[in-house]
């Protein structure tokens, strides 16, 4: 590895560590906040079949594959599973409150899209790559 690679390298496990950190910590709340069932009655009102069960997936998927996320395994698949659902919370929740999180708007898009950026990045910096045959 030339060492020029290694700052970039750092710091993008320092974005993924960040990442899986707040991903991590979202699921955690949910569960001590008791929101795991308000999630799934949402879902279900949103038409989504299986809200309850839809919504504890996401949650054990932030709890579980957060740390395995943050020690660098299994990196693309992970992140891909995440972008699918925070892409489907930015479309449920983020975009219809508009933009602006705070300030000129509430609720909004901007860090939830910041998110999905960071791990569609990770994702593609983790793919698998052909190598060449000998």
């Amino acid at each position: 590895m030339p060492s020029t690679d290694l700052p970039a390298r750092q710091a993008l496990a320092f974005i993924r560590m960040a990442l899986a950190t707040l991903l991590f910590v979202h699921g955690v709340a949910r569960v001590l906040a008791d929101g795991v069932t308000p999630f799934g009655a949402f879902l279900e009102a949103q038409g989504f079949p299986f809200g309850l069960a839809i919504a504890w997936f996401v949650t054990v998927f932030e709890l579980a594959a957060a740390p395995v996320f943050a020690a660098g395994r299994w990196v693309t698949p992970i992140a891909l599973v995440f972008a699918a659902i925070y892409a489907c919370g930015i479309w449920l929740v983020h975009a219809p409150a508009g933009w602006f999180v705070v300030g000129l708007g509430r609720n909004g898009a901007e860090y939830s899209v910041l998110i999905l950026v960071c791990l569609l990045a990770n994702a593609w910096a983790h793919r698998p790559r052909a190598s060449l045959p000998k």
